[in-house]
């Protein structure tokens, strides 16, 4: 069946037009509820983010609503999740619907134009904490739901579920028991996570590959206690210093991952899309002078090489410094995976060199940390082909196969819970959207087209399923 054929797209574009301020109006009310997963966070907004959400699909007709925990340690209940289902009809296939309603914490407030959970519209974009991720995510799938049952009512014979999830920014501790506990109720053939993001404003994304990643602790203890810095500096050298050393051992003289049994993913060549390195500089405010690491294009450094950085390192504070050569220093290490690593075989990777590089006979200790695999869709699938065309006839340009340096743990879990299931990654972020940062933000007119998109999908995977 060609692709799109019997889908009504003038009606579900007029259906999606004219109800697109309620949409806006929604994700304003989510984005009020300071909804954090974070245990030095109140659990009382998180709740009231996952009865929003409840409320929301039940309105919209969706008839089986639960708001469900993961067991959490000591067997305290974990963040609220919302699970909802329309079955398929006898002989037709099921769409898994994920997103999240939790949110990261808003940081300093003198950083934000406005209130962090007060709602601002202007210059064609919505303000706010979580707004771009994830309840744009949210919005989508309910939006583009609603546009469905409007046009197409009972001929909707499509199943969906929805998986909302609540505690996706602190790490979703819980999220395999909950895919244990309901695995059967979530399973479908085609898996939409929307919590991605399109090349740029005005021009929409599928993202078909994740890095993966790695971290752990390396700690130098080259002796046992502190020494006076002018009595035996010199001949010995402070664990910081080492440290330092063996740092800087990670990363070749251009300042590409010199770990050996770490090689460029599986689409180790030049991606067709790439970064300009000017946007890149002004997204990140880069100054002019400082020199980018690696070689290649920027999207292939981006999604197709490892990236290892220091994020945190354990050494006294200045302020409290004394002339002594310090004993022990800690570093944690970061390392993002090309698709098509395993992620034991890097964390082993830098196992071995560690160890093969302990900076003159220094005692080093490795200790691993956690572990989540790379994401790369097959291109052979159906889904994608599908998605495609429906971001081309939502925003009227050509879509972009985009990679992303970053991960998204849920796409791990859910393909090995659901090898046989298409996984889809989409979502309404842009790069200004500065998710995570302070004055978030989503472009709306991007949202409206991603909506569409999405009902178009929906409608034309049901017409290509039937039967």
């Amino acid at each position: 069946m060609r692709i799109g054929g019997g889908v009504p797209v003038g009606a579900l574009r007029d259906r999606v037009e004219a109800g697109f301020r309620t949409a806006v109006a929604d994700l304003a009310k989510l984005v009020e509820i300071p909804g954090i997963a974070w245990p030095a966070f109140d659990p009382t907004h998180l709740n009231h983010s996952a009865e929003a959400v409840a409320g929301l699909l039940r309105d919209a007709g969706v008839g089986d609503v639960r708001i469900v925990r993961g067991a959490g340690q000591g067997g305290r209940p974990g963040g609220p999740a919302v699970l909802a289902r329309k079955p398929a009809a006898e002989g037709r296939r099921t769409v898994l619907l994920y997103a999240h309603h939790d949110v990261q914490p808003p940081g300093d407030p003198e950083l934000w134009s406005a209130p962090a959970f007060t709602a601002v519209e202007r210059d064609g974009r919505l303000w706010g904490r979580g707004v771009a991720d994830d309840k744009a995510g949210i919005i989508m799938h309910l939006a583009s739901y609603r546009a469905l049952t409007e046009v197409l009512g009972t001929g909707f014979g499509l199943g969906v579920t929805f998986f909302i999830e609540g505690e996706e920014e602190s790490g979703s501790p819980t999220l395999d028991g909950l895919l244990g506990a309901h695995g059967e109720e979530l399973r479908a053939d085609v898996i939409i996570v929307a919590d991605s993001g399109n090349w740029q404003v005005g021009v929409p994304a599928l993202t078909t590959s994740l890095r993966g990643l790695v971290d752990g602790f390396i700690e130098v203890a080259p002796f046992d206690h502190g020494l006076h810095s002018g009595t035996f500096g010199g001949p010995v050298l402070d664990a910081v210093t080492l440290l330092a050393r063996l740092i800087a051992t990670f990363h070749d003289g251009d300042g590409a991952v010199a770990i050996c049994g770490l090689p460029a993913g599986q689409n180790s060549t030049d991606p067709a899309a790439d970064i300009d390195e000017a946007e890149f500089r002004a997204q990140a405010s880069l100054p002019n002078a400082l020199h980018l690491a690696g070689t290649g294009s920027i999207a292939s450094r981006l999604w197709n090489r490892p990236a290892l950085s220091i994020i945190a390192l354990d050494a006294p504070a200045t302020a409290v410094a004394s002339n002594t050569l310090l004993p022990s220093a800690r570093a944690k290490f970061s390392l993002r995976l090309a698709p098509g690593t395993n992620p034991d075989t890097a964390m082993e990777a830098v196992r071995q060199h560690v160890k093969a590089n302990a900076p003159f006979g220094a005692e080093v200790r490795f200790i691993p940390g956690s572990a989540s695999a790379p994401f790369s869709a097959a291109s052979h699938d159906e889904a994608p082909r599908v998605a495609l065309w429906a971001m081309e006839q939502a925003w009227g340009v050509a879509p972009v196969r985009m990679g992303v340096g970053g991960s998204i743990p849920v796409v791990e879990h859910l393909a090995g819970r659901f090898p046989e299931a298409q996984i889809l990654i989409t979502g309404a972020e842009d790069p200004g959207s500065r998710a995570h940062g302070p004055d978030e933000s989503v472009h709306l007119g991007d949202l409206q087209n991603g909506i569409l998109a999405e009902a178009l999908l929906l409608a034309a995977l049901g017409n290509q399923w039937r039967g």
